[in-house]
C-alpha cells in the first residue's frame, strides 16, 4: 500500500491511477488528519508527501513520522513545487528518501517510486496474486482460471486484486468503497455487491473463493 498526501486532487488523482495500474495499491489523502487516522489502521510501504498542504504541511508531518518509532521505517517521497536547493536539502535532511519537482513525467515519477521502494527492500513490481484455481498477473493486467483467461473490467480487476492482497481478511463495503472506488466515492455500498455478483459470475469454478461474510463484508478463502 502506497499513501499520496497531496491537496491537489487533479495531481492526486493522476498518482493513484498511475500507481494503480502499474500494480500498485493506493490510496489518497488532501491533508494530515485523514492520513493520520488511516496510519492508526494500517502502514503504507511508502508515503508520497506534498509540501504545501493546508493546515500542517509536509515538513511538520515529515518531522512527526520519522519521530516516531512506529512510522520511523517508513520511506517518504516528497513531491512538491519547492524546487529550490534549499527546500530540497532541508527535506532530505529531515528524512525524507527522494525528492520530486512538479511537474514531473509519469514514467520517472514511477521509476523514483520503484527506486526507493528497492532501496527499502519492498516489493518493487507485485507480481503474480493467486487462490485456489485462480491467478492474478497484475504487471500483465490478466487473470486465469485453470489457465483460461478471465475478462475483468477496470473495477471488477482492482476490486478481485484488493481482496486477493488481503486473502484470508475479511474486508467490509466500505472499505472496498474507498480502496477502489476511491476515498471520496459518493456510491452507495450496494455497488460492492452488484460487482461481487459479477465476479463470481465471470470467474465460474473459481468464484467460489470470494466468500461472504454475513453482515459485514467479503472475503478472499476456500482453496488456497
Amino acid at each position: 500500500m502506497i499513501y499520496c498526501v497531496e491537496d491537489d486532487s487533479s495531481i492526486r488523482e493522476l498518482i493513484i491511477y498511475a500507481l494503480k495500474v502499474n500494480g500498485y495499491e493506493a490510496r489518497g489523502f488532501s491533508e494530515s488528519g485523514p492520513f493520520y487516522a488511516a496510519l492508526e489502521n494500517a502502514l503504507p510501504s511508502l508515503i508520497l508527501l506534498d509540501i504545501m498542504l493546508p493546515g500542517e504541511d509536509g515538513l511538520t508531518i515529515l518531522k512527526r513520522l520519522k519521530a516516531s518509532a512506529r512510522t520511523r521505517a517508513i520511506p517518504v517521497v516528497m513531491i512538491t513545487a519547492k524546487g529550490a536547493e534549499y527546500d530540497k536539502v532541508v527535506g532530505l535532511d529531515s528524512g525524507a528518501d527522494d525528492y520530486i519537482t512538479k511537474p514531473f513525467g509519469i514514467m520517472e515519477f514511477l521509476s523514483r517510486v520503484k527506486a526507493v521502494l528497492r532501496r527499502a527492500g519492498q516489493p518493487v513490481n507485485p507480481s503474480e496474486l493467486t487462490a485456489g484455481r485462480l491467478m492474478m498477473d497484475v504487471a500483465r493486467h490478466l487473470v486465469l482460471v485453470d489457465g483460461r483467461e478471465v475478462t475483468l473490467t477496470l473495477k471488477e480487476f482492482m476490486l478481485l486484486k484488493y481482496l486477493l492482497e488481503n486473502k484470508g481478511i475479511v474486508l467490509t463495503r466500505d472499505q472496498l468503497l474507498q480502496e477502489v472506488w476511491g476515498y471520496d466515492y459518493q456510491g452507495e455500498t450496494r455497488t460492492v455487491d452488484v460487482h461481487i455478483r459479477t465476479l463470481r459470475q465471470k470467474l465460474g469454478a473459481a468464484g467460489s473463493v470470494i466468500e461472504t461474510v454475513r453482515g459485514v463484508g467479503y472475503k478472499i478463502g476456500g482453496e488456497t
